[in-house]
């Protein structure tokens, strides 16, 4: 099975290579697609769980405080490497995955005009495909600030 088709699964068992870190609630990922560089994702360990409501309320809980762990992680990576970082966008969506999982897009002062205030969902669909915005080596370093900053973060709420 390719781990996109198990995303959580293939997290657990070590093989999803977005893993950023595992949370108390959750697998941080990297996402697939970087046209906001830092776009990551927190997904649930709960695979059966098709929608937040149907945690139980303590992992609900744990859940978004490790999705705002997360958030907290990707603006300060993208804030270091980017001047042009202008805010922190969270949405937990499962319109096309049937799985709890948070989106965390850092938004752009750079971003085209017409879409810098608006939803991430308004840029054309060839960005999600165009293989000029796949993750690979260029966000290496975006991605070990992130993580660092993570851990940072996860070792202090211990």
């Amino acid at each position: 099975m390719v781990w996109r088709e198990d995303r959580i699964g293939s997290a657990a068992r070590g093989e999803n290579p977005t893993v950023l870190a595992e949370t108390p609630a959750g697998y941080a990922v990297i996402g697939d697609v970087q046209f906001l560089p830092g776009y990551s994702v927190l997904l649930s360990r709960s695979p059966s769980a098709t929608a937040l409501a149907e945690l139980p309320r303590a992992e609900r809980v744990q859940y978004l405080a490790d999705v705002d762990l997360l958030a907290t992680a990707v603006e300060r990576a993208c804030r270091a490497h980017d001047a042009g970082f202008r805010r922190m966008n969270i949405e937990v969506l499962g319109n096309t995955d049937a799985f709890v999982h948070a989106h965390i897009w850092p938004r752009y002062e750079w971003e085209p005009a017409d879409l810098v205030r608006k939803p991430v969902w308004l840029y054309d669909p060839t960005h999600w495909r165009d293989p000029a915005h796949a993750l690979d080596a260029r966000h290496d370093a975006l991605r070990a600030t992130i993580t660092a900053e993570l851990e940072r973060l996860l070792a202090e709420e211990r």
